[in-house]
């Protein structure tokens, strides 16, 4: 796709003379066009919730969802990726980030690395990849060497792919299985591909991480029943969690979270049915992980002693 054609690189018609606004009109001119972010993004939803079944089909059947970047895209599938377990308390292998140039690119740009497709392929080898993963491909240009050569590797060992490019017609799309585009428009500060666009891919893997979590049972309600309890903050955040599912006080709700071995979803169900530990466990077992699903079986059985 020729320079002249592709947005990501266009210059911004609103900020030709952004060398000569004061600080307050610079901000309020990037303000403005963050703002049509959101709605370049509505327009994808539909590839998106493509994107979000297929990590959910691979969930279920004991995959992974994997992002593959460089630069500002690598570093927004990694900041995904270890978001999950301490939000959801996934295992860190279930939701995996790669960048072009590794580890050290995550700190500072690593020259060249977005450059060669087969490093992708090696990186992905090292991960085992396989048909019951998803491989997501992010790049704001769409062209990134790297992350081609990551989706044509994942394609040829049957794994789900996807793209995120910030450009129409973009080249990553040819070897995604679902393309999501999200066209944000010619950037404030001419090709820095880290406002707009980087805004853009970090609100869709929001969406896809997210959904995909409630997808498989790891959400009740609106609430994040499936927290990991590393710090005091976590523990005071489940206890909450249980009062506002169950609606009992805060010392009940500390009683239960350590009867059920610090399990926020244990505990919404012994109060909820009134059950044990065990009887508890039993329902969340036969529900998939799902708490409204389990609390459901345990009213067909009879056991709710609300």
């Amino acid at each position: 796709m020729p320079e002249t054609t592709r947005t990501t690189e266009k210059r911004n018609d609103k900020t030709m003379n952004l060398d000569e606004m004061s600080t307050h009109d610079i901000l309020h001119v990037m303000n403005q066009e963050d703002k049509t972010v959101p709605d370049a993004v509505n327009k994808e939803i539909n590839q998106i919730e493509k994107a979000a079944s297929a990590v959910i089909d691979s969930f279920t059947k004991g995959g992974r969802l994997i992002y593959i970047g460089a630069g500002t895209s690598g570093r927004l599938g990694i900041l995904d990726a270890v978001e999950c377990p301490p939000t959801f308390g996934t295992n860190p292998k279930k939701v995996q980030g790669l960048i072009a140039g590794g580890k050290e690119a995550i700190m500072k740009a690593v020259e060249g690395a977005e450059d060669d497709p087969d490093q992708a392929a090696a990186d992905l080898q090292d991960l085992n990849l396989n048909d019951t993963d998803t491989v997501i491909g992010m790049a704001a240009s769409g062209r990134t060497p790297y992350v081609i050569g990551g989706l044509q590797y994942s394609n040829n060992v049957g794994a789900r792919t996807a793209s995120i490019s910030c450009n129409k017609n973009a080249k990553s799309s040819h070897y995604a299985d679902i393309p999501i585009e999200v066209e944000v428009g010619p950037e404030t500060l001419t090709g820095s591909t880290r406002l707009k666009a980087g805004t853009a891919q970090k609100l869709v893997a929001n969406m896809i991480s997210t959904s995909s979590m409630i997808g498989i049972g790891k959400v009740y309600k609106n609430l994040m029943v499936d927290v990991q309890l590393t710090n005091k903050k976590l523990v005071e955040r489940a206890k909450n969690i249980i009062s506002l599912a169950t609606q009992v006080d805060d010392d009940t709700a500390s009683t239960y979270l350590e009867t059920s071995h610090q399990n926020p979803k244990i505990a919404i169900i012994m109060i909820k049915m009134q059950c044990g530990h065990e009887k508890a466990e039993r329902y969340l077992n036969q529900a998939n992980g799902f708490v409204r699903q389990a609390i459901k079986l345990g009213n067909e059985d009879g056991d709710n002693h609300e």
